[in-house]
């Protein structure tokens, strides 16, 4: 006997179906929570479809996001075998059954007759170490998705107050320029304070520059005041606000910095990262994310194909399944890599950072595809050279 169970995971609970071998269903489909109470009934039943053909029975579920992460664990401390599959495979099975069913049921029964139908590899348990970089990645640009809006927020209240402080500091963001603003909110604070005043507040804020280069910053945000269109500030809650988003800023941005040191530590220890690092273009976060992403489902970007009789569609977009922070990794990486830079700092000489990327992306050019359809081509080019050096465990060589 080949017995298998299949599970269609939801939030919560799963539809658990047994088969005890190809075309022998095992009693009808049941459903457990996902609670210790829950998870203890299936392994008792689990054992019981194992006394019944004399051998231990694999799971069969698809990946669910993070719904079957605490099942996945419970399941593996115990030493059972998984299956889990993307969930294109499932339901490519399932569409190509007449019967348009979709039940919880139904779908744990097509998971049993797909482990019979397909060559399906086990579950690889992914280190602790790559789950934790996909988190910290995947967080990263969360809290850089909201620090871009609250800095928009900011800059609306900024120009409403003090337009004239762009440019002051080179960075707006640095923690000086914020500090500073935070200190120094309108032009009136500016004007009533000695240039003394606010180089000794500056000089005391960045103490890594000297007290120069601070009394110059002072004369320029005198200067800024006396420019400043806005007089008087006549709403109060807008000096309030400046306020909150300062501190929100400041503190996203230690939140990002802290984030960055713990990728870029987890990173390093991963075998695969010198070898990605090896390709030109590719940045120590986006080889974060594409290590931690990769395996985690298809990337997407083959394009779409339609055909019917004698037509064939001649724009066709990526299929888009799968990955999206992948997807966009590569994309970010591509730009990169096809883009012009020195050769040395101490050189006139530009050069793109990836030349064999760029060889194929000017080809594609000059075949006349449009700009997004050739940098596609290169992330398709880039992505197989990527597996391609892991597989080898060699590193990329560059050569014009």
């Amino acid at each position: 006997m080949n017995p298998v169970i299949g599970l269609d995971v939801s939030k919560g609970e799963s539809q658990v179906q047994a088969f005890l071998d190809k075309g022998k269903p095992y009693r009808k489909s049941f459903k457990v929570s996902h609670t210790i109470e829950g998870l203890d009934l299936l392994v008792k039943f689990l054992e019981e479809v194992k006394r019944e053909t004399g051998k231990q029975p694999p799971i069969v579920l698809e990946a669910t996001g993070h719904y079957h992460a605490s099942l996945v664990q419970y399941l593996e401390d115990r030493g059972y075998l998984l299956i889990i599959i993307n969930p294109l495979i499932s339901y490519k099975a399932k569409s190509s059954s007449l019967r348009k069913v979709k039940t919880d049921a139904v779908d744990a029964y097509h998971l049993c007759e797909l482990f019979y139908k397909e060559d399906l590899e086990p579950y690889k348990k992914r280190g602790v170490q790559l789950l934790n970089l996909r988190n910290l990645t995947r967080q990263h640009e969360n809290i850089t998705g909201v620090l871009i809006q609250t800095k928009l927020q900011f800059q609306a209240i900024l120009d409403q107050v003090f337009p004239e402080y762009r440019g002051v500091f080179g960075d707006l963001y640095s923690v000086v320029s914020l500090l500073t603003l935070s200190e120094f909110p309108s032009s009136e604070d500016i004007l009533e304070a000695s240039v003394e005043t606010i180089a000794d507040k500056i000089a005391q804020l960045c103490k890594s520059r000297s007290y120069r280069w601070a009394n110059e910053k002072a004369i320029q945000l005198k200067a800024a005041a006396d420019r400043n269109p806005f007089e008087k500030t006549l709403y109060q809650s807008h000096i309030l606000s400046l306020g909150m988003y300062i501190n929100i800023i400041l503190q996203y941005k230690e939140h990002l910095s802290k984030l960055e040191s713990e990728i870029d530590a987890l990173a390093k220890e991963v075998e695969e990262y010198n070898i990605i690092k090896s390709i030109p273009g590719i940045g120590e976060k986006i080889v974060a994310t594409i290590i931690s992403e990769i395996g985690v489902a298809f990337t997407g970007v083959n394009p779409s194909v339609f055909e019917s009789g004698k037509f064939t569609a001649t724009k066709n977009r990526i299929t888009k399944r799968g990955s999206s922070r992948l997807r966009h990794a590569l994309y970010m990486a591509v730009r990169c890599a096809i883009r012009d830079c020195r050769k040395s700092k101490t050189s006139d000489e530009i050069i793109p950072r990836n030349k064999k990327l760029r060889e194929f992306y000017d080809k594609k050019r000059e075949e006349g595809k449009p700009f997004k359809v050739a940098v596609i081509a290169c992330v398709n080019k880039l992505l197989h050279w990527i597996f391609a050096l892991l597989k080898n465990k060699t590193t990329f060589q560059d050569i014009a």
